[in-house]
């Protein structure tokens, strides 16, 4: 099971690549985020070995806590999250009016972005929470608060996360196909809720929702950009 993790990285960077090159009108917001995305890879010692402790190229993850694949992973996921919602419900982006920009809700604009990097980092120095809770918990109030700020978006953070839920299940279904036995011998199920859905880790999924949530909205409220349906001309 040496390369599973890395094979089931390159999957995921299969996928955004498969809409990068047939979906043109979303390859720069998926390109911005995912290199905003990717340096999150970098937190994998945070999860390693307390959440999991998977085989990984080199076994970097073993030696050092960090590994190659983890930052595939987040650079893919960075930009799928952002664009899923859109391509399933035929959106595209467009500037945000400086007139609804001027709204005073915008004024806490800055502070609300870090958020969920605040509410992660408090949660980490001040409670003995699993990292795993950590991040959901934070990406939970990021995707809220992305709401006080921008309330069009309601629909997309609620929804994004459930489409990004379903589109995780499958891809980590995936991998149990081949590897039942994968769970039980790299996650560190002692530290955690002991509930599997299928085989997949009930905080695998409660990640993918958060992250849905969190990352749905967020290429918006970056950019100041709104979701509308496509002009068609009969």
């Amino acid at each position: 099971m040496q390369y599973v993790w890395f094979i089931w990285s390159l999957i995921i960077l299969a996928l955004w690549a498969v809409i990068y090159l047939f979906k043109k009108d979303t390859r720069k917001e998926m390109l911005q985020m995912s290199w905003i995305t990717m340096p999150f890879g970098l937190t994998e010692p945070l999860f390693v070995p307390e959440y999991w402790f998977p085989p990984s190229l080199f076994n970097l993850a073993e030696n050092t806590g960090f590994d190659i694949e983890s930052l595939i992973f987040s650079f893919s996921i960075g930009g799928i999250g952002t664009v899923l919602y859109n391509l399933i419900f035929k959106r595209r982006f467009v500037v945000m009016p400086h007139t609804e920009r001027s709204h005073r809700r915008h004024s806490l604009h800055v502070y609300i972005l870090f958020v969920p990097v605040l509410i992660f980092a408090a949660l980490s120095l001040f409670t003995g929470l699993n990292h795993i809770y950590c991040g959901v918990i934070a990406l939970f109030f990021g995707g809220l608060a992305t709401l006080y700020c921008r309330p069009d978006l309601k629909g997309k953070i609620w929804v994004g996360g459930m489409l990004f839920t379903v589109l995780y299940f499958v891809y980590f279904g995936s991998i149990l196909l081949f590897y039942p036995d994968y769970v039980a011998l790299y996650w560190n199920l002692d530290n955690l809720t002991h509930v599997l859905v299928l085989g997949i880790p009930l905080e695998e999924l409660l990640f993918a929702f958060t992250f849905g949530m969190c990352w749905s909205g967020l290429y918006e409220h970056l950019y100041w950009r709104k979701v509308m349906k496509p002009i068609t001309i009969d």
